[in-house]
Parts: structure tokens; C-alpha cells; sequence
């Protein structure tokens, strides 16, 4: 089976958001060294343990944004914002720009997959992902075959309901 989807384009806001969420599950050992930080109060009482931790987590925060703001504003990011209709079959997705132009992707290359409550979000690296919305498939059915094709290939562990 072929699953067409309607033509979809992920907004810039959006894409910074599900990007600076991915690493921040990705990096969450972050949280430790922040709080390893801190309980140096217990050697040395002194609020600046504290706010050297808050400086940090900041600094580290405004990075990782930074760097996706970047991509969004580059010229190389910017395929990334295209409208694009996809073909998901069990083998690949072509994301097409139109009838003629696509690029394929091969499942092996989705790092990871997430089930929102109203999305598909594939992440290829900490800068790429295809979030696919459940409006853009035509179909119900369709959207519970792509839900099997993550499944079946073990990126998520039970179907959307």
C-alpha cells in the first residue's frame, strides 16, 4: 500500500520547538552535571553554586536555539520548509516537492519516531525531522498503516489510538 498525504509545510516556529525538545530528551544526562553543580552547596554554602548552574543551564538553552534558529533562517535549512507531499510505503518515503521532483528516504535512515497526540514527528539527526501531522493523510486507515509501518519497524511500541 501507498499512502499519499496532502501537502504540508512545517512552520519555523514549530520546527524550533520539536527540535530543542528532541535534544533536550536526547541530552537529559544535562540535568545531572546542573545538579551536580548545585550540590557543591554542601562543601561550600554559597548561592553562586546556584547561580552558576543557572547561568550554565541558560548559556546551554540559548546554544542548542541558536542553532536551530540558524537553520531555519540558512539557505541550506531551507528545504527543510518546503511544501511537500509524501509517499510512505513498508520500504521508503519520498517527500515530493511536485509530481516530478522527490527525494526518497529509506527507513533505515529515521533515527527515531514519536507519536504526538495529533502528529507523526521522524527524527533523522538533531536537525532534521518530518513531522507529519494526522490532517495531512486522506484517510484514517491510512494514517493507522503508517502507525503499523513505525510500529512493525519497532520506532514506537503500541499504535495511536
Amino acid at each position: 500500500m501507498i499512502v499519499k498525504t496532502k501537502n504540508y509545510r512545517l512552520e519555523k516556529k514549530q520546527y524550533i520547538r520539536f527540535a530543542m525538545r528532541n535534544v533536550l530528551k536526547q541530552q537529559w544526562w544535562v540535568t545531572l552535571i546542573i545538579i551536580a553543580i548545585c550540590s557543591g552547596f554542601i562543601w561550600i554554602p554559597s548561592m553562586w553554586w546556584f547561580i552558576s548552574a543557572l547561568i550554565g543551564t541558560v548559556l546551554y538553552l540559548l546554544f542548542w536555539w541558536i542553532q536551530f534558529y540558524g537553520v531555519s533562517q540558512m539557505d541550506q535549512g531551507k528545504m527543510l520548509f518546503e511544501r511537500f507531499s509524501y509517499e510512505i510505503t513498508s520500504q521508503q518515503i519520498v517527500m515530493k516537492i511536485s509530481a516530478r521532483e522527490g527525494m526518497p528516504l529509506k527507513w533505515d535512515q529515521i533515527k527515531r519516531a514519536q507519536v504526538g497526540k495529533d502528529h507523526f514527528l521522524l527524527v533523522v539527526n538533531k536537525a532534521q525531522m518530518i513531522h507529519l501531522p494526522f490532517k495531512i493523510f486522506n484517510t484514517d486507515n491510512e494514517r493507522k498503516f503508517v502507525a503499523s509501518i513505525l510500529k512493525n519497524k519497532g520506532f514506537i511500541k503500541s499504535m495511536p489510538g
